[in-house]
């Protein structure tokens, strides 16, 4: 871990880390850091976030114990509708296009953080995003490898391949790359302030590649979008209390499947036994169908989230996990009535932000705004077209979202963390708390801990990483579980970072996982150099 009386600002690319640290140095919050780290991700990490995704944010007020939840994820334009996609002969919800995009909300989600809690100005937070967007920076291992389908992301879209693509390849690592245009847009953000993105020049470049490409937003779909606050969702596991936000997002998943963990002790044999990953997957695939079943926009369905997450509810769940047997069809409950980035900040007093952004698929929608460098995301891909559905298409809904921040505290210790990578991060925050809670371990040791993950044809397929003892892996296999064993560290299995703010010794605490490029970087004491020339 990282280890420090001062702040520390954890990502999964160590130059947006660093200057995050130096936001912090220049005294800003945690909330200013974030911002800043966060936008030189959307330059270095383009194919996972950027000012054409989405966010969510939980902040921990240090001094008041208080905890704040930020939904930033956008809505679907007034006239993206069920009919107007069938009138485009989709059967579906198309995975790329201009149909796919929703309305950006990260740039709004910033504005609302930045106003409540920021304390250096808005136009300070954005000098080294515009520094690398401008001068350019070498492309790193892990982010390299995203890039090579890039040809393929912008296979409809000339622009996102004359941006993404120099001289016509993506590039490798060492490469410098450079993104004139993002600089643009982000000067333009820093001058201007979120409200240039919403109603002025890079609003008009946004309703300018869309109509050029026959989409549905309008000016007031844009003007008229605000990110809203919410109060976080909680459930206790074991002496922890654990936090996520509410629909739309997936946060209720990962605290069902802890409750479901719960109902049994973890298994003495450790957190890579046989006994505790069955466990674990079982108590995911219900958690998982309980999801899929009732996830939606609250505004438009009702979700019964006090049902899922109740204790006697997980009981009732838990009594379908066969101890012998993987079960793979496990039918949604009757309770009572997300590629990504992710990056955790605590500042010197002790704040926390645990912020996730997004642009759902590898560059997100395929479509780069015409003349400001950044890609639109995709997030309308997740709307169901089945009038069932709680989570079907509607004009100003938010679609069933992926990406969640979380939150953990016990007593003085106090932890922001979050582990990207669609629908892994439910099952990857439960076993990350599994890890700290059950195990013992410290926040670097819990996120660096051999994983598994959905497989995408789901029932009993699993991926899961080669560190995992042969023995164990033939004994679930004899279970019915059936396995992809990926390589020892592998992305599939998501990018996390935590910090840990523990409140009696004033010591703060950073982990970040080595599955990215990224790096915990502590803020540099406020020491004096003399000259000695």
């Amino acid at each position: 871990m990282v280890i420090t009386r001062y702040g520390i600002v954890a990502t999964s690319h160590t130059l947006a880390s660093v200057a995050g640290a130096q936001i912090l140095a220049r005294g800003g919050s945690a909330v200013d850091a974030a911002i800043a780290a966060n936008a030189v991700l959307g330059v270095t990490e383009p194919m996972m976030n950027g000012m054409g995704g989405d966010l969510f944010a939980i902040y921990w007020n240090a001094e008041s114990n208080k905890l704040y939840g930020l939904n930033a994820s956008g809505w679907a334009p007034q006239g993206l509708t069920p009919e107007h996609i069938r009138a485009r002969d989709a059967t579906a919800m198309p995975l790329i296009g201009i149909d796919s995009v929703t309305v950006p909300g990260a740039v709004a989600g910033w504005n609302a953080l930045h106003e409540r809690f920021g304390h250096l100005s808005w136009k300070d937070l954005f000098p080294p995003a515009i520094f690398y967007a401008d001068q350019g920076y070498p492309v790193p291992e892990i982010i390299s490898g995203y890039w090579k389908d890039a040809a393929q992301a912008f296979a409809y879209d000339a622009e996102g391949r004359r941006v993404y693509l120099p001289n016509g390849k993506p590039p490798v690592v060492g490469e410098i790359f450079r993104n004139p245009d993002l600089a643009k847009a982000l000067r333009l953000l820093a001058q201007n302030g979120a409200r240039d993105f919403y109603q002025g020049e890079i609003a008009k470049a946004i309703l300018s590649t869309s109509q050029a490409l026959g989409g549905t937003m309008s000016r007031d779909d844009l003007a008229q979008f605000a990110p809203e606050w919410v109060d976080p969702i909680s459930t206790t596991y074991r002496d922890w209390t654990i936090y996520e936000l509410p629909p739309n997002g997936q946060g209720m998943a990962a605290l069902g499947m802890l409750n479901i963990m719960e109902t049994t002790a973890a298994s003495p044999d450790g957190p890579l036994s046989v006994a505790e990953l069955h466990k674990k997957i079982e108590a995911m695939k219900l958690a998982y169908a309980d999801l899929g079943r009732y996830n939606a926009d609250p505004r438009f369905a009702k979700v019964p989230v006090r049902g899922l997450l109740s204790k006697e509810y997980a009981r009732e769940r838990a009594k379908l996990i066969d101890g012998n047997h993987a079960n793979c069809e496990l039918p949604a409950g009757s309770p009572p009535m997300s590629d990504t980035t992710y990056l955790s900040v605590i500042d010197r007093d002790g704040n926390i932000v645990s912020l996730i952004q997004s642009n759902y698929e590898a560059f997100g929608s395929g479509i780069t705004v015409r003349g400001m460098g950044f890609v639109l995301q995709d997030r309308g891909a997740l709307f169901s077209l089945d009038p069932s559905s709680p989570n079907v298409l509607a004009p100003r809904k938010r679609p069933f979202h992926t990406i969640i921040p979380a939150f953990m505290e016990r007593a003085d210790q106090h932890i922001g963390f979050g582990i990207m990578g669609g629908a892994n991060q439910p099952l990857a925050h439960a076993q990350f708390v599994s890890n700290v809670v059950d195990y013992g371990m410290n926040i670097q040791a819990a996120l660096e801990n051999a994983r598994f993950t959905v497989h995408p044809e789901r029932g009993c397929n699993i991926r899961i990483e080669s560190r995992v003892k042969p023995e164990v892996l033939q004994k679930l296999s004899s279970m019915g579980h059936k396995f992809e064993v990926t390589k020892d560290y592998s992305t599939a299995m998501g990018r996390g970072q935590a910090v840990m703010n523990d409140t009696k010794s004033k010591v703060h605490y950073g982990g970040s996982d080595a599955r990215a490029d990224g790096s915990a970087e502590p803020e540099p004491p406020p020491v004096q150099f003399q000259d000695k020339r």
